[in-house]
């Protein structure tokens, strides 16, 4: 039944201002009237200068963010809010959710519920995942929601958290090299944005079809300002300035160590790469007779093939160590989601790994030559 709109209004200003708030998001217009921004978001964020509520507007070209102090300072964010002729509003809380849509006579329609909990399991509790990027986003309608996706995306939201530091201020320029249909580099954006930094964000990939998939989605989603895209080769595509974060996620073969070897030239602060595809070390592999005693190790197919996976990768983090960099390979995903579950994360120090003799003993030892070792070394090179 319609109730009248002045008090429905009333009722979401105190959620939206309940500190049990965990999410809100106003879109759409109301009959012969049209809001100032086309939607806006609202949710709950944790600063280092205390709790805040953070207010995300898009006016259908550019982005909007800040984050506002509970007490007045919200109130008011918030009361200017609910003076936009919005359509819709849906506002999640701890407790309940509450959807209202204006009519077109100028009534409202709402619907309330209660939260749902999930029961709680044997040893456990009641308390549902928290994820780093809200299930219910509304970037999913856009990327893909499945649950696959979701902890896949969840997954390496974590491994990017663990990698900057918490009191990480200031504009961040990031670089998705290999992006493919970005759902990464989307989601990589909207969390970064929604920790309160001015983040510009840069999508290479070698499909031209791709470039203008991911930059119509960039500029349907509001972010076309600071998510762009570019069509090119990981060697060899511009970008300029120089980013501070590399991300590389399941860059195909010796396109992993392009994006390496890049991100060494580019002194990046941060990389993250998820490797995918070992075929180079592999084939030298095969090329050649195994040093003694390990002929174990490559006498099956299936072993030669995992060993030249392990191989790759832990020379990978050694020649980064070799080049400034504290390197570690971790499982970023289980397996069980995906096999190639492993992402190298490094962190740029400026000194040298004083473990170079172990790198070079060991490409020595197996009579192998790393493509990034060749790509770095080229670099190196002396022109004429």
């Amino acid at each position: 039944m319609p109730e009248p709109l002045d008090a429905a209004l009333t009722e979401v200003r105190a959620l939206l201002l309940d500190p049990a708030l965990t999410r809100a998001v106003a879109a759409g217009r109301r009959r012969g009237q049209r809001p100032t921004v086309v939607r806006a978001e609202l949710r709950p964020v944790t600063l280092k200068a205390g709790p805040r509520l953070q207010i995300a507007t898009s006016d259908g070209a550019r982005p909007y963010t800040r984050n506002v102090a509970p007490g007045p300072e919200a109130a008011v964010a918030v009361d200017e809010l609910l003076a936009e002729p919005f359509g819709n509003w849906h506002v999640e809380t701890a407790e309940a959710t509450l959807q209202l849509r204006v009519t077109k006579s100028g009534e409202a329609q709402v619907h309330r519920a209660a939260t749902t909990r999930p029961a709680a399991t044997p040893g456990g509790n009641d308390r549902a995942k928290e994820y780093l990027l809200d299930p219910g986003d509304p970037i999913f309608a856009e990327i893909g929601g499945s649950a696959a996706k979701r902890r896949q995306v969840d997954a390496f939201l974590r491994a990017l958290a663990a990698t900057l530091p918490d009191d990480l201020t200031g504009p961040l320029r990031v670089v998705d090299l290999g992006c493919g249909n970005a759902y990464l580099t989307f989601a990589a954006y909207r969390y970064l944005a929604g920790r309160g930094l001015d983040v510009e964000l840069v999508g290479v990939d070698v499909r031209e079809d791709q470039r203008r998939r991911n930059t119509e989605l960039a500029q349907r989603l509001g972010w076309a300002d600071k998510v762009s895209f570019v069509a090119g080769t990981i060697a060899e595509a511009v970008v300029d300035p120089a980013p501070d974060l590399v991300l590389a996620l399941h860059a195909c073969d010796t396109a992993t160590d392009e994006a390496l070897a890049r991100a060494i030239r580019w002194e990046a602060r941060w990389v993250l790469a998820a490797p995918c595809c070992h075929h180079d070390l592999a084939k030298q592999l095969r090329a050649q007779p195994t040093p003694a005693p390990y002929d174990l190790l490559t006498r099956q197919g299936i072993l030669r093939e995992r060993f030249a996976d392990v191989l790759t990768d832990a020379l990978r983090a050694g020649l980064l160590r070799v080049h400034g960099y504290r390197a570690e390979v971790v499982e970023f995903v289980d397996s069980q989601h995906t096999p190639r579950n492993l992402l190298i994360r490094a962190r740029r120090s400026g000194a040298g790994d004083p473990r170079e003799a172990e790198y070079r003993e060991l490409v020595d030892q197996w009579r192998v030559t790393p493509r990034l070792e060749t790509l770095l070394a080229t670099d190196a090179a002396p022109t004429a």
